[in-house]
């Protein structure tokens, strides 16, 4: 009997790893042939389909999936005034109409031109910018903001968890909601899973409209790890807009003791640069929503600012819906663009080949290439893949560094204390093609300064990385890096 038994369970595994051999073949051949990757992550899957035929079956249903559209978002009636501002604004380049105040801006032209082209993204030079580095100064201000809203709030998070600070953003919204103000919540699916449907009927129930990015096909269980919207937005009656690295939950303002102090980066403005985010907010809301509000004009109209600023503003956005990946793009030409200095904070670190080429050259060249990620992880594979490229930038000269005080987030890049690239990107693979992201890009050298002198003052807070101190990792270090380097284009 037991040989019976014994038999039949070898002929099942057999059976198993015969039918597990066709399926490798089958998704090898699928992502060889009817896929355009990079080379690069097609080894990659090639590699975790062979090695670990179960596990890499079932992280490919997961994770490689390639869901791509030439244009999952269409501009509609509004997009023939953003043409025509964007025409406008590219005749001005060309003939040299176009003035910015400071003249040392002038070199980075070709950078308007190339988002007015690739992404439309119109350039507002009328624009007051407050930088925010801790969470509860940035969510006091924003609640605050909310308060005095007198006709619409759009919220858009990639996280939002049912605790404290929801629970008193929630507050203001249904209040502001009974008092006739329109108020738009979106989610993305995978980053609130732990939201409950309860909980967003509740806010329905209150009057505030809610709607779901890319839903989980099966209840809870989320299968589409790829293609989340990880854009944080806020915008107030076209007059305030938030965009930055700060999501909602109390690990944002510092109370979750496995990362202690968080250290984010987050901008509101104050300017003509808001009606660029309130497009944006648009245009993920109708998608996600079904719904058309761009016949509502009211939500596009341009108030008059207080503030008066001057600082020169666009807004860029890129996602698996773009033809083309322009925050990686804006990365790339500000470092081939960079004369001095470039400074660079994100918490996940893995470059393609194009920028970390860019910053080896420019480290080798003698500008001075300043790197700062996270002392611990958040998602260890990501971070031991981050740790192997910081390697590489120290070996080339960059001075790197590890944030000590907390858990850095911040998504931010300055370049020759001008030009500021900041927003919700990582500097990463993922959140250059398989994420929809938004940055702002700013022609500052005021803002772009209080960024650098921030980044100055994480440095007493941080530990460099020397060389010396790179190369005394020890072996268990050194074979997690070179795992999670292999891995990589896939994470």
């Amino acid at each position: 009997m037991l040989e019976i038994i014994g038999e039949g369970a070898v002929e099942g595994y057999r059976w198993m790893l015969d039918h597990l051999f066709l399926i490798n073949i089958v998704f090898s051949l699928l992502i060889i042939f009817f896929q355009r990757r990079n080379p690069t992550t097609v080894w990659a899957w090639l590699l975790l389909l062979y090695f670990i035929p179960g596990l890499g079956f079932i992280l490919y249903l997961i994770l490689g999936q390639n869901f791509r559209k030439d244009r999952m978002f269409k501009m509609k009636e509004i997009e023939g005034e953003i043409k025509y501002a964007v025409r406008r604004q590219e005749e001005s380049i060309y003939r040299k109409k176009l003035r910015l105040r400071d003249p040392e801006l002038e070199r980075f032209k070709r950078l308007i031109l190339y988002n007015l082209n690739e992404g439309e993204a119109v350039l507002t030079d009328n624009n007051d910018i407050r930088i925010f580095t801790d969470g509860r100064e940035k969510f006091q201000t924003l609640l605050s903001e909310m308060d005095h809203a007198r006709n619409y709030i759009h919220v858009q998070y990639y996280i939002i968890r049912n605790d404290e600070l929801w629970k008193e953003i929630e507050e203001v919204l249904a209040r502001k909601a009974r008092q006739g103000v329109e108020i738009r919540v979106l989610f993305d699916s995978m980053g609130c899973r732990s939201m409950r449907r309860s909980d967003w009927a509740r806010m329905e129930k209150a009057g505030i409209k809610v709607a779901e990015f890319f839903p989980a096909l099966l209840g809870k269980l989320q299968l589409r790890v790829n293609y989340r919207n990880h854009r944080k937005i806020v915008v107030i009656d076209g007059r305030i807009g938030f965009v930055g690295g700060f999501n909602v939950g109390r690990e944002y303002l510092g109370k979750n003791k496995k990362f202690g102090y968080w250290r984010d980066t987050h901008i509101c403005i104050e300017g003509s640069a808001v009606t660029s985010l309130a497009v944006r907010f648009v245009l993920d809301w109708n998608y996600a929503a079904r719904e058309n509000l761009f016949l509502e004009d009211r939500l596009f109209e341009i108030p008059t600012y207080v503030r008066g600023g001057r600082d020169p503003v666009q807004i860029i956005s890129s996602g698996p819906d773009s033809s083309s990946q322009e925050i990686r793009d804006n990365y790339l030409r500000l470092i081939h663009m960079a004369r001095k200095n470039i400074y660079i904070q994100t918490p996940y670190f893995i470059p393609d080949d194009d920028i970390r080429d860019a910053l080896v050259i420019a480290a080798k060249s003698g500008i001075d290439v300043r790197i700062m990620i996270p002392c611990k992880p958040d998602h260890p594979f990501v971070y031991w893949a981050t740790y192997s490229y910081i390697g590489e930038m120290i070996e080339a000269g960059a001075r790197c560094y590890t944030y000590d005080n907390g858990f850095l987030h911040a998504k931010c890049m300055c370049v020759d204390g001008l030009v500021t690239c900041v927003g919700t990107a990582n500097m990463d693979i993922r959140s250059f093609s398989l994420n929809f992201e938004v940055n702002a890009v700013v022609y500052s050298a005021r803002t772009t300064e209080k960024l650098m002198e921030a980044f100055e003052n994480d440095i007493t807070r941080s530990t460099l990385v020397t060389r010396k101190k790179y190369e005394q990792r020890d072996l268990t270090v050194r074979i997690k890096e070179q795992f999670c380097r292999l891995l990589s284009p896939v994470l």
